[in-house]
């Protein structure tokens, strides 16, 4: 399968797969007559697996040290995955009644307790991200939890107003291209920012992931909307273009 092909498959844009190639996390052999990419079935099931962490949320570079490790399993991995997206149907399902009933009341034909309109809101972790986080370890939020633990309240607070102060900065430019020389600057005082403060030293592709964790996962992407509708995404794609562009 050509870069192309796979692209179409996944979904991903050519330049991703380019940059999964660059990091060595997803390597295809080299047609010997043009030298170009091909994709063999070993790499498809592989880019699988990286889809799958994404959607948990892990930094790029987190996934290639998962996938190189002796003893994964990708079956283990199915079965993580099928635990969640299970457990994520069931709030869905229960999110739609509650939808359905508070219909139902505003039309003065059903009475719902407090308690009922708020089932189905339930924002707990993730049971696929507590057992990954079990099985596989994130030193990235460890460590950021250790450094934030070390600092007063006023000096939460000041990390916190800054954190909001660039969501706030991300905002104003999102109608601008996500490669733009200003929008990439931006993505530079951001990099910066979280390698001074957060106790963790992210490697561009693990900027890279978090910015699709800021996308992937709803908590992260609601409170990141907050500060305008479509922030979440725009960061996302503005992060990952900063990361290839800077390696």
């Amino acid at each position: 399968m050509t870069i192309k092909e796979l692209a179409a498959l996944s979904g991903l844009t050519v330049r991703t797969l380019h940059h999964y190639d660059c990091i060595g996390l997803l390597c295809p052999k080299r047609n010997s007559a043009n030298a170009y990419r091909v994709y063999g079935q070993t790499e498809i099931d592989r880019l699988q697996q990286i889809l799958f962490f994404r959607t948990c949320g892990l930094p790029l570079g987190e996934i290639a040290r998962i996938l190189n490790q002796p003893d994964y399993c990708p079956l283990e991995a199915l079965e993580l995955q099928r635990q969640a997206l299970l457990h994520q149907r069931e709030q869905l399902d229960v999110r739609i009644q509650t939808v359905e009933h508070t219909i139902l009341s505003l039309k003065g034909e059903k009475t719902m307790t407090n308690q009922e309109k708020f089932r189905g809101f339930d924002f707990s972790a993730n049971p696929y991200e507590a057992e990954a986080r079990n099985r596989w370890g994130d030193r990235a939020v460890d460590d950021s939890q250790m450094a934030l633990g070390k600092l007063d309240d006023e000096q939460r607070t000041a990390l916190s107003a800054e954190m909001n102060r660039l969501f706030s900065r991300f905002a104003e430019l999102r109608s601008e291209a996500a490669d733009s020389e200003t929008v990439q600057a931006a993505m530079g005082d951001f990099y910066r920012f979280l390698n001074a403060n957060f106790g963790y030293h992210y490697s561009l592709e693990a900027f890279a992931g978090l910015g699709q964790t800021y996308l992937a996962d709803e908590r992260f992407a609601q409170n990141i909307d907050q500060f305008g509708a479509g922030t979440a995404a725009f960061l996302a794609q503005a992060m990952e273009h900063y990361a290839i562009t800077q390696a």
